[in-house]
Order: structure tokens, then sequence, then C-alpha cells
């Protein structure tokens, strides 16, 4: 059993933790992505898709996504050296 994320208990392996991991991994990669485009070119894509404007501006769809993206590449980070 691996202890994850405050107590919550899987077994390395088991459908619901690959399911999990698959999940945050490619959250993770579109976070990459997202901050690839905004470092080549000023464009912030979950800026466009929530219509929040510019890089900079939010609104509460594209926090929401930030916070859902952050907390994959924590889960992402904890399946690859936990």
């Amino acid at each position: 059993m691996t202890n994850f994320c405050h107590g919550f208990k899987r077994t390395r392996g088991s459908k619901e933790g690959v399911a999990m991991d698959t999940l945050a991994i490619v959250l993770a990669a579109i976070g990459a992505i997202n901050w690839g485009l905004i470092g080549l070119f000023g464009f912030d894509l979950v800026a466009a898709i929530t219509t929040a404007g510019k890089f900079g501006d939010s609104n509460v769809i594209s926090r929401i996504i930030y916070v859902i993206v952050g907390i994959a590449g924590v889960i992402a980070l904890i399946g690859a050296f936990g």
C-alpha cells in the first residue's frame, strides 16, 4: 500500500491508481503546454478558452482550471517520486 495525499491509500498499480496517475500526468502536461505557449508567444490558452482576456487576467473558471492543473502537477510529482 502507498500512503497517498493525506491518508488516501491505494495499491500501486491498481486500476484506480493508474487512472488517477494518468489523469494527473495529462493535466500537468496541459499546464506545461500552456506555460510554453505563454513563454514563446505570450498566448495564455486558459485565458483564451475562459474569455478571461490576456495573460494575468482571470475569472472564476480560469482560476478553477489553474488550481486543478496545479493539484494534478503535485499528484504527478508524488506518483513519480513517491
